[in-house]
């Protein structure tokens, strides 16, 4: 019976697990990484091609990173290693717009 009882706990928490896995982005930093990504973007592919490379690029930042590490990448005053960088190149090249 004790383990009828720890099954039906444990199970609705392993269920949650892969929501935990997804950062949230800090407050007003995702519209401004798909202001300036789109604004970059804009310069090599039409506007709405920028806009779903961007989108791309935000979902996969939010997936594989934490909100803190979002928070480095993005910070103007404070730039993140080169470590950090080259991860999120990494990650996001999957969202690379094909010419």
């Amino acid at each position: 019976m004790r383990l009828i009882h720890l099954f039906a706990f444990a199970a609705p928490l392993a269920l949650l697990l892969p929501l935990s896995a997804h950062a949230a982005w800090p407050a007003g930093v995702k519209a401004q990484y798909m202001g300036d990504c789109t604004k970059a973007a804009s310069q090599s592919v039409n506007p709405a091609e920028a806009k779903k490379h961007c989108a791309c690029g935000a979902d996969v930042l939010e997936k594989k990173f934490t909100t803190q590490e979002i928070a480095q990448l993005m910070d103007k005053n404070n730039p993140p290693g080169p470590e950090l960088s080259q991860r999120a190149l990494k990650e996001i090249s999957v969202c690379r717009v094909q010419k």
